[in-house]
């Protein structure tokens, strides 16, 4: 009988696990939850909350233990993850590339220097017994040698990091969201975004309202429903002082590796 029809006309519905066709790949400390929990608002994405650690933890578990993590989704929507770590882990753009080569890319970027110390005052939450930002930040502070192989210190020199992914992408596939204008002008950044998936400019200014004593917008809820869409406790974590002159250090050093990230993307995030 009929059955037959309607199945058709359902299956293109069908809502089942895809792999995800665009990535929020980093950076740690940049706003990459804020850029979630955001685009998370749209109909037209459905995206993992937790973060995967697939491209680089758990690439050995396969693309089908990667498949199942993932949200159902009906074929008209996009599906998402968000894994920060990815940026910077040298295998992470072969093997997404080995994926699918049409990945969409969204890389949340931040001054170094304050990711850096976002990244530290993170960490001296969780150990309290770590050396000083200073001590951690340099080999040799009179001399003003930086410790690139501290972690906060190396994950700020995008412009490195983004020499890998674009031996595997094209820039028209990597969008880059500024994380300070993500909190001053959520709508904007989120526009851009939405544009660069391509779905329709549903997430708008009217969306967003600033929390005060976070100091971060905060996303209405569209349906006019419960509650508003906030980062979490952890975010929005009171900086660690450092003394000023050492902020100066690294914004010298980090210079050169901005400019020629500004130069390569052709965009100024104005960290000067």
């Amino acid at each position: 009988g009929p059955a037959g029809s309607s199945w058709s006309s359902s299956s293109s519905s069908w809502s089942g696990k895809r792999l995800p066709q665009a990535l929020i790949v980093g950076v740690k400390k940049g706003g990459t939850r804020a850029v979630l929990e955001f685009i998370r608002g749209h109909p037209a994405v459905r995206a993992l909350g937790t973060e995967p650690h697939f491209f680089d933890r758990h690439y050995h578990k396969g693309l089908a233990w990667y498949r199942r993590l993932m949200p159902r989704s009906l074929e008209s929507q996009i599906t998402m993850e968000k894994t920060p770590s990815y940026f910077v882990t040298r295998e992470a753009p072969q093997r997404i590339f080995n994926m699918s080569r049409e990945t969409k890319l969204i890389v949340v970027v931040r001054n170094p220097v304050t990711r850096a110390i976002s990244d530290y005052t993170q960490t001296l939450s969780k150990k309290p017994d770590i050396p000083t930002f200073e001590g951690l930040s340099f080999r040799n502070r009179s001399l003003g040698l930086v410790d690139t192989s501290w972690s906060a210190i190396r994950i700020g020199l995008y412009a490195l990091h983004l020499e890998n992914w674009l031996r595997y992408f094209p820039l028209s596939q990597i969008h880059f969201v500024s994380g300070e204008r993500l909190i001053t002008d959520p709508a904007g950044e989120m526009g851009k975004i939405q544009d660069f998936l391509g779905i329709e400019r549903l997430i708008t200014q009217k969306h967003f309202y600033f929390n005060k004593t976070k100091g971060f917008p905060c996303l209405k809820r569209a349906d006019g429903g419960s509650l508003p869409r906030c980062l979490g406790k952890s975010k929005g974590r009171t900086h660690v002082q450092i003394d000023p002159e050492v902020i100066e250090q690294l914004q010298e050093f980090y210079r050169p590796y901005n400019v020629r990230f500004y130069e390569t993307v052709g965009q100024d995030f104005r960290w000067e």
